[in-house]
């Protein structure tokens, strides 16, 4: 393989990764919506994490990792705030469309990315996918059935995936995956007293626990995993940058799993926010990844 070849192929990893783990992530959350009724958000976020960290915990064995004073600040900001990212977002959920609330999840990844940026050409593609953004924002008569409190949450959820972004890179730069593991298992053990405080025995419901492990693994252990991996192939801004890919996502398992039918300026948005990923993909290819750790 020569070095173009090699260049091409180092390029496009961690951007697989990224777009794998984003449909397992969408097609997690539309999965969680069916358990709403029986355990609350509150419920269905504390079963995905925690099933999710016994999960991880039982695959990559996180208590190898070499943790320091300041890496270990790190995790547990990462795992605060994947929690609180994985709370928030599910809360709104229970008023906002799935489209929506991705799309206003979507400000915290879209804030790194702005004040990441240092060339013109930057804000070109950040300009691309913000219009694609306002273009999944609901107009006219559906404002109306927009809720405020459900939009809150979700920009909240926004605020925790940009500490997501920041601190898992700083704190997967070391121990690569294993700190997937031991964020999401400090997310379950701020999560989980909430969920059990709301939906008290009927988290015990026999019938969840095969819906709660499909979600864990969609939503949570693969995901996270992946998105680990990627995030110490690439920076911080290219990766806020990509991740305006989510709405579509958001929409497209709206549209196959929840039957909602996309409009033809929603299929602009779309074309937007590919258009400005593909860009940020190829401004990638003249920067320094950050160090990759090795196990």
């Amino acid at each position: 393989m020569n070095n173009t070849s090699r260049s091409l192929a180092t390029t496009l990893f961690p951007i697989g990764l990224l777009l794998i783990a984003m449909a397992s992530i969408q097609s997690g959350a539309s999965l969680a919506k069916s358990m709403f009724p029986i355990v609350g958000a509150q419920g269905t976020t504390a079963l995905r994490l925690i099933f999710a960290s016994i999960i991880m915990l039982a695959l990559l064995r996180p208590w190898r990792a070499k943790l320091n004073a300041s890496t270990l600040r790190s995790v547990i900001i990462y795992g605060l705030a994947l929690g609180g990212m994985n709370f928030l977002f599910y809360m709104s959920l229970r008023s906002v469309p799935l489209g929506i609330a991705v799309a206003l999840e979507f400000t915290g990844p879209l804030a790194v990315a702005i004040f990441a940026s240092r060339r013109a050409l930057d804000f070109l593609w950040i300009a691309l996918a913000i219009a694609g953004l306002l273009l999944l924002m609901p107009t006219g008569q559906t404002d109306a059935a927009l809720d405020l409190t459900g939009a809150a949450y979700a920009l909240g959820a926004g605020v925790c995936w940009a500490l997501y972004i920041l601190y898992g890179q700083r704190a997967g730069a070391e121990n690569g995956i294993q700190t997937a593991a031991l964020g999401v298992l400090i997310a379950a053990l701020f999560i989980a007293p909430i969920g059990i405080a709301h939906a008290g025995s009927a988290l015990l419901t026999p019938g969840l626990i095969p819906i709660a492990l499909g979600v864990a693994v969609l939503s949570t252990a693969l995901p996270y995993s992946l998105e680990m991996v990627a995030l110490t192939r690439m920076p911080a801004r290219t990766f806020g940058t990509l991740m305006s890919i989510e709405p579509v996502f958001g929409a497209l398992s709206g549209l196959l799993f929840l039957g909602e039918v996309l409009s033809l300026t929603q299929w602009l948005a779309i074309l937007a926010i590919i258009t400005a990923s593909v860009g940020a993909t190829l401004s990638m290819r003249k920067e320094n990844p950050p160090p990759v750790a090795v196990d």
